[in-house]
């Protein structure tokens, strides 16, 4: 049985290493997602990725029985919300905010309005009616459900 040389050796830990660093990162990314939720004032409906897009992006301004839809969203910086924009939109914070930038400076529309923490993500969803934003865990809540 001949020996691998250590060039070979080498490679196949790092081959190895970064096997288990890509696992642990889906595992981590599967285990923190995020959810859609909606206070239960909302009409259910089924709503494509280009349509939760399309609301989340304040394109998208009523619901389909004609009350105004009122979205909202944590900071650009919070690890929620970059996780709910790469997870639930397909694209990343900055690229919502470039969109928000662009219809609050033309005059054309309104960011989203702005909470701090989830827990008043939970609290102005259940409270507010026609209401739209994400919470790391959106079970167990009387006064909202899933999107």
């Amino acid at each position: 049985m001949s020996k691998l040389p250590a060039k070979y050796k080498t490679d196949i830990f790092f081959k190895k290493l970064g096997l288990v660093f890509l696992l642990y990162h889906s595992f981590i990314f599967a285990a923190d997602a995020s959810d859609i939720v909606v206070n239960e004032s909302v009409p259910s409906a089924d709503f494509s990725l280009n349509k939760t897009r399309a609301i989340f992006a304040k394109q998208l301004s009523f619901w389909p029985n004609g009350e105004k839809i009122k979205v909202f969203v944590l900071a650009d910086d919070h690890p929620l919300h970059k996780q709910f924009c790469k997870q639930n939109l397909n694209m990343f914070p900055h690229q919502l905010r470039r969109i928000w930038d662009r219809k609050v400076f033309s005059g054309t529309g309104q960011a989203p309005y702005l909470v701090e923490t989830e827990e008043e993500m939970l609290e102005k969803i259940s409270n507010t009616p026609n209401a739209i934003g994400y919470i790391s865990n959106g079970s167990g809540h009387e006064k909202i459900r899933l999107f």
